[in-house]
């Protein structure tokens, strides 16, 4: 990798965060890069002016946090090809994130990063926007919004747990109208987050798919379903005028849709790119370790599987 200019973004309000981002930063300015730093956070951005500030493309971007931190680098660094080094450095689950055992000895890593030795990991992100009117209008009427894990759509009242209606289209055919408290259109990196706690379907994060997932439907019949990557789901929200809709990416709010707007959510245009250091990396020891996965109650040996 050729590493000229490299933005580090720490968590917020965590010193052990911004230690290793300042010591990162002499190291790399050491070995002749350019170097931008900056806190990310609830209430902290940093990305817009570390591409403000930079004229030339950034080459690495340096994320060390939690999960948290990686998603917002990846929501606004993917559409520019941006590879992610994520790192779990004051972060609590850490699925996104390299372990901070391997990277501690910052030196051996960027000796690896500017040797290569390393493997880039593509996600694919979803991408979605709100339209008004009916379908034939294909002028969206919100930014484009980016998400690594999830769009979500639940209602919001400020004095009553409310309910939502919304009817969902796929490629223009109406799927289903379900009624409770929202629904979960997600990737397959986003399987294993609030899809999951959903009773969603864990989908390898090497897919790409989309699910539909609903959230506490009224009604039995209602089930997550799994479409190629190519659909576009349409969602609608219906009847209360009055109750605000949101729609979330990745957990952090996106716009409000009313009835009388669809949200079209579909594969996007760019995906995630995020190094990898680990040579012995597995999906399924990550669902293992990270969901703590105990198998039966009683263990077997399998004497039939070679070691």
């Amino acid at each position: 990798m050729d590493i000229k200019r490299v933005i580090i973004a720490h968590k917020a309000k965590d010193d052990v965060s911004q230690h290793y981002a300042e010591q990162c930063a002499r190291q790399l300015e050491d070995r002749g890069c350019q170097v931008l730093m900056g806190p990310s956070g609830p209430q902290d951005n940093p990305y817009p002016v570390f591409l403000a500030s930079s004229t030339h493309k950034i080459d690495l971007a340096v994320v060390l946090g939690g999960d948290g931190s990686a998603l917002a680098a990846a929501r606004h660094l993917a559409a520019l090809g941006i590879p992610m080094l994520a790192v779990n450095v004051g972060g609590h689950l850490g699925f996104l994130t390299e372990s901070f055992e391997d990277f501690k000895d910052t030196e051996k890593v960027w000796d690896r990063l500017f040797e290569d030795r390393y493997a880039v990991q593509l996600r694919m992100m979803l991408q979605s926007a709100v339209f008004n009117g009916d379908r034939t209008n294909l002028e969206p009427s919100s930014d484009r919004f980016l998400a690594l894990n999830e769009f979500c759509i639940k209602p919001a009242s400020a004095d009553r747990m409310p309910t939502s209606i919304l009817e969902v289209e796929v490629d223009g055919e109406v799927v289903d109208q379900y009624q409770g408290d929202g629904l979960i259109v997600a990737s397959p990196t986003g399987s294993t987050c609030y899809t999951a706690s959903a009773n969603g379907p864990i989908m390898h994060a090497g897919m790409a798919s989309i699910s539909v997932t609903p959230i506490c439907p009224l009604s039995l019949s209602s089930r997550p379903i799994v479409l190629p990557p190519g659909c576009i789901v349409s969602v609608w929200p219906l009847q209360e005028h009055d109750l605000t809709t949101k729609l979330w990416a990745d957990g952090v709010l996106s716009t409000a849709i009313w009835p009388g707007q669809r949200v079209d959510v579909r594969m996007a245009d760019c995906q995630a790119k995020f190094i990898i250091l680990r040579e012995n990396y597995s999906f399924f020891q990550t669902l293992r370790e990270k969901l703590q996965w105990a198998g039966a109650r009683i263990k077997y040996n399998n004497e039939h599987r070679s070691s």
